[in-house]
């Protein structure tokens, strides 16, 4: 067995023509093997555009949340404008369901009105009777009754109702000369129209005037006469 030769270390080969430098510096990786670094303002322009993905993603959220806002309150303003005509009709018909109710039971006491007047006009709403109908006549007018037609006035058709006809000398239009019965209104509707006798100018009769230009000749003749 060959002995080892103390003092002597085994050398890499060297190739034929290499220096001995070449043989001592070590093997390295080859340079264009290795990976090009990134310039640090491509990591710079990644993070922008991120920043302006997150940005543009929020606006459109936001504007997503704005839109869906305006509908919200436009559901909730409809809404509340159907509730305000809810609550106005509700008020309208309950306010003319109290009218008709009234007017039924009014309707219902004019015969009794009626009578009431009629004894009072022959004197015989006296004693305990005529307590009560006065409370009558008071509630009646607490609810809203009013009487009306008055003999002298004009003959409207809108609130009388002529049973009786005549011609009169002394009236220039259709005139309420009696009162057969009362009229009766609530508010502005009425419940029952007077009911009248009315008269008429006679035909051919020349108006009157205040000023005696309507007087004759002969009128005339004899004030002078009366002067003289």
């Amino acid at each position: 067995m060959p002995e080892e030769t103390a003092g002597f270390e085994e050398k890499p080969e060297v190739p034929n023509g290499a220096t001995p430098e070449d043989a001592a510096e070590p093997k390295t990786a080859d340079s264009s093997s290795e990976e090009p670094a990134a310039p640090a303002g491509d990591s710079g322009a990644q993070s922008d555009r991120s920043a302006q993905g997150a940005d543009a993603a929020l606006v459109a959220q936001l504007d997503q949340a704005r839109t869906a806002l305006s509908e919200r309150t436009g559901d909730l303003q409809r809404l509340q404008a159907e509730y305000q005509n809810y609550r106005r009709r509700v008020e309208r018909d309950r306010i003319a369901v109290k009218e008709i109710a009234v007017a039924n039971l009014l309707t219902e006491l004019l015969p009794t009105l009626d009578d009431i007047g009629r004894a009072r006009d022959h004197g015989e709403l006296v004693g305990g009777f005529k307590s009560v109908a006065e409370s009558l006549e008071t509630a009646a007018a607490k609810l809203g009754l009013q009487q009306f037609g008055k003999e002298g006035e004009p003959f409207d058709p809108t609130i009388h109702e002529a049973l009786m006809h005549s011609y009169a000398p002394d009236v220039t239009e259709t005139t309420c000369v009696a009162i057969l019965q009362p009229g009766y209104r609530i508010g502005e509707r009425t419940i029952r129209p007077a009911r009248v006798a009315v008269a008429e100018p006679q035909p051919g009769a020349a108006p009157k005037s205040e000023s005696g230009e309507g007087d004759t000749p002969s009128d005339k003749d004899a004030d002078a006469a009366d002067k003289g």
